[in-house]
């Protein structure tokens, strides 16, 4: 439910300290609320998560909006559509402060082009994501709302963090009237 990847996180720690060109890799920060990435636009840089948590959402035509996951630490974001030359596929909103490493394009393709450890990570990174997204979509199928809801609200006390009501719908892919049923009866269930 919250993604993290630290060995990311490690391998671009050590490049932004042993960089040449200050540039190339810079420490930039985003306050709770704001988008880092805006679906349909371009991505300025590569980012990797340093600090904090991000939603990361799609807006459907019907003005609704799906959670896809939420990203903390060493996560990157924007890698796909650079790679792919392509308009930003979602919307990366900060749920927390975030401290991100913005990574430059030209030193992003660079990277790709040189770096086999860099190459490795980042095709464990985009493996890791097909295996979580076919594990939550079958978990999100042989399990109950409530069962689930119940994971989402163990994440959300666990950081700390204030999930809205529209936020867990978005997530679960149900509506808020559904989000309302399913945590009445996970406390009907708690007070038996």
């Amino acid at each position: 439910m919250l993604r993290t990847n630290h060995a990311f996180l490690h391998y671009i720690e050590q490049l932004y300290h042993s960089q040449q060109r200050k540039e190339e890799i810079l420490i930039r920060e985003f306050a709770k609320g704001q988008l880092l990435l805006q679906q349909g636009g371009t991505a300025p840089k590569v980012y990797l998560i340093k600090e904090g948590i991000t939603k990361c959402f799609f807006n459907e035509a019907n003005d609704k909006g799906f959670i896809v996951e939420f990203l903390g630490k060493g996560e990157i974001l924007g890698e796909i559509e650079v790679i792919k030359s392509i308009p930003c596929l979602c919307n990366i909103e900060a749920l927390t402060t975030v401290q991100v490493y913005a990574i430059a394009i030209p030193f992003f393709k660079s990277l790709l082009e040189k770096e086999v450890s860099f190459n490795k990570l980042l095709l464990e990174t985009f493996a890791e994501r097909i295996v979580n997204t076919s594990s939550r979509a079958s978990f999100q199928l042989l399990n109950t709302v409530e069962h689930t809801l119940e994971k989402l609200l163990e994440l959300q006390k666990a950081q700390g963090l204030q999930i809205s009501k529209e936020d867990m719908a978005a997530y679960l892919g149900i509506t808020i009237r559904s989000l309302n049923r399913a945590l009445k009866k996970l406390k009907v269930g708690k007070e038996d």
